[in-house]
């Protein structure tokens, strides 16, 4: 140890009664942050796995739970914009069960969408078909291209997206391109040069920037939403970013995934979430959508969105709602299943209740411990009668759940607590039984190259049941 540092701690030492003044001071500093978390009345689980963490951790404890504790976005006003926005109502009869008519008032009363309708919904399998539509129709856009996403890299989809960006916005379109700015961190000013050069706009959700210390940071808060809405005619959603790592013509180990191309009028909805979300992340005035015709369709749908803007969990309630009031069957597919308990019930309740219960996740996640979390919830759900597959040896990225023959939800949100509760994302809720049947025979085919989990499987103590364990107790603060 260098001499001033021996000189430093000798000092130390030498204070009088230094260990009960460390001591009291971690006692002061315990009740005082014990007493902040709880009185965020989060679920008691998530609250006491946060005490516990940070008991462990005197003074550090504090900063990550300033930097990545849970906390709730005040930005109410914005969502005026909703209240004022003339979305045409669907024609009646395209939902003819009272759960279908139940879930749609659930959903509109936790996020202020009403239920609409689409003229066509797409189901595009993986990053390459919808990489080849999405940049057909940016091609022929004329009046404007809203965007938003999590991830925006810029290799060789995003510098060919990018490209056509520019394109457009030297034609006169009106582009705007709103990223994360953790998720698309490695996306420079520089890259995005060419489109600011071209008239378009380029915002970042929830910047880096130091702020006084009694302002919480928002690294924690981001938003996981894919949003693409070209001319207010045509919008996209779904699980796939903008990356090589999903594009399977780029590499062999792309992701599997799933996302929606949509028509009509529900295109409407997904542009107010973007002009929300536009306008909070530049501070700008609303933006004015085009003054369309309605356009009903005969799909019945409706979006769902959810953040920490909101105490509602409006996505978590519609899943759990679905599986509630679903007959015969739930399929649900996740790359991330770390369930909270109503969750859990839900789907475990439909199990035991006789109903066809399959959860298709992958073998392996981009994250081990997220992987070891999730098993560690398989024992319960096969004893429920849950049917449970892992899907490799690619990444499995499909958000999606369909319950019976009908009722479909797909969007950005995992099934864990992330989504639920930290993440701002969106989901689409469809009540059509053609697209319900699409949807089934994908997964089917999924399933079909998935491996079933057995009760047998190895369970040795040191290698498995310990680590799912240790994984599960901090599952709340994934």
């Amino acid at each position: 140890m260098p001499d001033s540092l021996t000189a430093l701690w000798q000092d130390l030492v030498a204070i009088p009664h230094i260990g009960f003044y460390l001591t009291a001071g971690w006692a002061i500093y315990l009740v005082w942050l014990s007493t902040w978390i709880v009185l965020q009345k989060r679920e008691p689980v998530a609250t006491l796995s946060w005490l516990f963490s940070l008991a462990l951790l005197p003074y550090i404890g504090f900063l990550i739970y300033f930097f990545f504790g849970p906390q709730r976005i005040h930005r109410q006003r914005l969502r005026r914009v909703r209240a004022r926005a003339a979305l045409p109502a669907p024609p009646p009869g395209l939902t003819p069960s009272p759960e279908a008519i139940e879930l749609s008032r659930l959903g509109q009363a936790t996020t202020g969408l009403p239920p609409t309708t689409a003229t066509q919904a797409r189901l595009l399998i993986d990053g390459g078909a919808k990489y080849a539509s999405l940049l057909a129709d940016i091609a022929q856009a004329r009046e404007h291209i809203h965007l938003e996403y999590y991830i925006y890299q810029p290799d060789g989809i995003g510098t060919a997206l990018r490209d056509a960006l520019v394109e457009r916005a030297r034609a006169g379109v009106k582009v705007r391109l709103l990223l994360d700015a953790v998720g698309s961190g490695s996306t420079s000013q520089r890259f995005l040069k060419p489109l600011i050069d071209a008239s378009g706009e380029a915002a970042w959700f929830h910047p880096m920037k130091l702020r006084w210390f009694w302002h919480r940071p928002w690294l924690n808060l981001r938003t996981h939403r894919k949003i693409v809405v070209i001319d207010g005619r045509i919008g996209y959603t779904g699980g796939i970013n903008i990356t090589d790592e999903e594009d399977e013509r780029a590499r062999k180990d792309a992701y599997r995934d799933l996302h929606l191309r949509l028509e009509g009028d529900v295109v409407r909805e997904l542009e107010l979430v973007f002009i929300e979300d536009w306008c909070y992340a530049t501070g700008q005035p609303p933006l004015k959508q085009l003054h369309l015709a309605p356009q009903p369709g005969t799909i019945a749908a409706q979006v769902v969105s959810s953040g920490p803007d909101s105490n509602w969990e409006a996505i978590h309630r519609v899943h759990v709602g679905a599986i509630h009031a679903a007959r015969h069957r739930v399929w649900l597919v996740t790359p991330y299943f770390v369930p909270g308990e109503a969750a859990r019930m839900a789907l475990t309740s439909a199990a035991l209740g006789g109903l066809d219960v399959r959860l298709l996740v992958p073998k392996l996640s981009d994250s081990r411990l997220v992987t070891y979390a999730a098993r560690s919830y398989f024992d319960e759900l096969l004893e429920a009668g849950v049917k449970i597959h892992e899907y490799g040896p690619r990444m499995l990225h499909t958000k999606a759940l369909l319950c019976d023959d009908e009722s479909v939800i797909i969007g950005s949100a995992n099934f864990d607590h992330r989504s639920f509760r930290l993440n701002f994302e969106i989901s689409v809720m469809f009540y059509n039984a053609d697209l319900g049947g699409r949807l089934a025979a994908l997964i089917e085919q999924e399933c079909s190259r998935a491996p079933r989990v057995r009760n047998d499987r190895n369970r040795s103590l040191w290698r498995v049941r310990l680590p799912e364990a240790l994984a599960r107790l901090v599952s709340p603060l994934l």
